[in-house]
């Protein structure tokens, strides 16, 4: 029987992340991130368990070359960190959890050994002494988070050096007794200015010109970051939105400037993308753009919320259209233009009353 590899990306930050900030967010920020380590598996690796905060892979009988194998970790590395910066630099949600995500860091195991395998409900999962000595290696004395751990098994069987040494890497030898037993490995910190991460469109703030085409006021009885979370967060909005059949999304995401959704109307189909606008300080701003909903061209609806007190505030609607043609500009006049307006006014009354039954 041939050695096989396993290979444990490991979050590290996540007890004390989910512990210390919102619990449906921080949720949605790991599941996040777990996804993006998924898809930067470059070597074919087998997914035998997602444990919470790591992923568990393998290689059965295939130990990738020492090239491959740190080619693999780099991959992992500039994927995750290439995410962070995207939820920092694109985020629209003050809450604790997403303020502080960008602060996670990444571990990486990846040891050797011959697997055996039980077999759970149909699921064929490795099993045995290796899969426990990859688990205890995470476990380690390393004074940092943010590292790629090799262990002496693995290093032999791939012929790294033990003080190998690239622009990424700078491997150091380590050893932890567990149970007893001494057990080698080396293992690098990772620079973080070193990776080359992943150019991404960063959503800017918009700027609109003259007063809003429409705008209204009202009071709710919430605090201003639970109104923007029951406006931004799209698993709310059939509950305070009329006529809308269907709302697309990912429901892995949290929303952040350049999320994108799609509504279904009528089966007709109008794609938003999330936007902010500048905000005075103290103000939450959330905004949605789109050039589907005919006639307009290109329309914009900000949800602007101030604080009151820790329990009251004050949201206003503003929007902004578009309109190039005459014809669509006096449909705008004369029909369209009454027609957003009440239906504003409405989804605000919906609105109110779904934030009034949430505290119940």
């Amino acid at each position: 029987m041939k050695k096989s590899l396993l290979f444990i990306p490991d979050i590290s930050g996540f007890t004390k992340f989910v512990q210390n900030t919102e619990v449906e967010h921080s949720q949605h920020v790991i599941a996040e991130l777990l996804e993006v380590l998924i898809k930067s598996n470059t070597e074919d690796l087998k997914l035998a368990e997602v444990e919470g905060d790591a992923l568990f892979f393998y290689k059965e009988e295939d130990i990738p070359s020492q090239e491959k194998l740190l080619a693999q970790v780099e991959a992992m590395f500039t994927a995750f960190y290439s995410h962070l910066k995207i939820l920092k630099e694109n985020r629209i949600c003050p809450c604790t959890a997403c303020a502080t995500a960008p602060e996670l860091q990444l571990k990486i195991v990846a040891h050797c050994g011959k697997l055996q395998f039980i077999e759970v409900q149909g699921n064929r999962k490795p099993f045995g002494q290796q899969v426990i000595e990859a688990h205890r290696l995470l476990k380690n004395s390393i004074d940092s988070d943010n590292y790629a751990l090799i262990s002496k098994d693995l290093v032999n069987e791939i012929g790294l050096a033990h003080d190998y040494t690239s622009k990424l890497y700078t491997f150091n030898s380590g050893a932890d007794f567990y149970d007893g037993l001494n057990t080698e490995y080396i293992f690098s910190i990772i620079n973080k200015e070193e990776l080359s991460l992943k150019p991404f469109l960063e959503s800017k703030t918009v700027t609109v010109e003259g007063s809003p085409n429409l705008s209204f006021v009202h009071e709710f009885n919430v605090p201003s970051e639970t109104l923007l979370e029951y406006i931004s967060n799209l698993k709310y909005r059939h509950s305070w939105t009329d006529n809308v059949t269907k709302i697309e999304y990912d429901e892995n995401e949290i929303t952040k400037k350049g999320s994108q959704h799609t509504c279904v109307i009528n089966e007709k189909h109008f794609n938003f993308t999330s936007v902010v606008k500048e905000a005075k300080k103290g103000q939450l701003v959330y905004g949605e753009y789109s050039t589907s909903p005919p006639p307009v061209d290109e329309i914009y609806q900000f949800y602007i919320i101030e604080p009151v007190s820790n329990v009251k505030c004050i949201l206003t609607v503003e929007i902004y259209w578009k309109v190039k043609s005459p014809f669509k500009k006096l449909m705008m006049s004369l029909f369209v233009k009454r027609l957003f307006a009440k239906t504003v006014k409405n989804t605000l009354q919906n609105l109110f009353e779904f934030s009034e039954k949430q505290k119940n």
